[in-house]
């Protein structure tokens, strides 16, 4: 097998619909049920054994799936455009080290929702702000991304109790995801909220959330479900699609937005991860007269500190989807009818 780009690869017409599909539509490659699964084989064997067993399937599964493999493969040179990091193109060999890595990620989720990843592995950077709002009884947002295993944010539950995050979810996994955490881990300060449309409903509740100080984390990598406000900002050297919501929020519950990661602490697994923190805002202001140019300049700012966290951890980034041409299959999706 040769080391082949994207664009080596002749598409079909079910190739070009697929690539204007919402991400939405493609959906997870995993699900409540897999997970429990994967957790209780991890119980059983141990995490190398695990693993050992976990390698046939995720070859299987980047052999079957063109489109997750071939979107591996753009983000990837992409990011050697930007920023060099391996002493040659990557090809498929990068990219199924990427969807392994994805695999073990899923592994560590559970094992962090549940309590059972050793927190000794994690290490901090940037927390002390949300230690000094926690003791404060102060709320905040926190933007994120699909990127590493975020679950690991509860570790800073250890170091300071009151630790309370709400994860608003644009797809229907809520309650199943909900469901799975009262099962592994009946006492996790994590709780999943499905939000589809921020009305005014939706303000009311995220901002008596706040207020009782409790955090949100949303996303901010991926176009919503529903047709909403994006605007573009610079990524791996091509301008790519981000949603407005956000900054929106933060702006309107007057709360300072931080950029919350948890990549590996090394370029390859098992060194543990590496939880940062970084203020983007103290106060989202959105001026009627410049809003649309504000929104720009939030999402720029996201965008560069998330393109930095890549060069850190170019493995972690979880959206095996076509990234750069999202906003063009979020109005697909929108526009098309049900049976479609």
């Amino acid at each position: 097998m040769s080391d082949t780009t994207p664009k080596d690869h002749p598409k079909t017409a079910a190739d070009a619909d697929a690539s204007s599909t919402h991400w939405a539509q493609i959906g997870e490659s995993t699900f409540v049920g897999g997970m429990r699964l994967l957790y209780h084989v991890h119980r059983l064997l141990g995490r190398w054994p695990f693993l050992l067993c976990l390698y046939p399937v995720i070859t299987y599964y980047w052999l079957s799936k063109p489109l997750a493999r071939r979107s591996s493969i753009e983000y990837l040179q992409r990011l050697q455009a930007a920023h060099g990091l391996w002493a040659k193109q990557p090809g498929w060999r990068e990219s199924l080290r990427h969807f392994r890595v994805f695999a073990e990620v899923i592994l560590d989720k559970l094992l962090a929702i549940s309590g059972s990843y050793p927190t000794s592995k994690v290490t901090y950077s940037g927390h002390l702000p949300i230690l000094d709002l926690i003791d404060r009884g102060q709320g905040a947002l926190f933007v994120t991304a699909h990127l590493g295993c975020i679950e690991l944010c509860q570790a800073l539950a250890e170091k300071r109790a009151g630790l309370r995050l709400n994860v608003l979810v644009h797809t229907k996994h809520a309650e199943k995801f909900n469901r799975l955490l009262s099962r592994v881990a009946p006492d996790s300060t994590v709780q999943f909220l499905q939000v589809t449309d921020f009305n005014a409903a939706t303000a009311m509740m995220l901002s008596e959330r706040v207020a009782r100080g409790e955090f949100i984390a949303i996303a901010g990598d991926r176009v919503p479900v529903n047709k909403s406000k994006t605007t573009m900002a610079p990524f791996l050297g091509h301008a790519a699609e981000f949603p407005c919501g956000p900054f929106v929020i933060a702006s309107v519950l007057k709360c300072p937005l931080f950029l919350m990661s948890c990549t590996h602490a090394e370029a390859d697994t098992g060194a543990g991860y590496a939880l940062r923190i970084a203020e983007l805002a103290h106060r989202v202001e959105l001026p009627r007269a410049r809003r649309d140019e504000a929104l720009s300049e939030y999402a720029g700012a996201y965008a560069q500190q998330l393109e930095q966290l890549l060069t850190k951890a170019p493995f972690d980034w979880f959206n095996f989807f076509p990234f750069w041409a999202q906003g063009d299959a979020a109005t697909a999706a929108v526009s098309s009818t049900p049976e479609k």
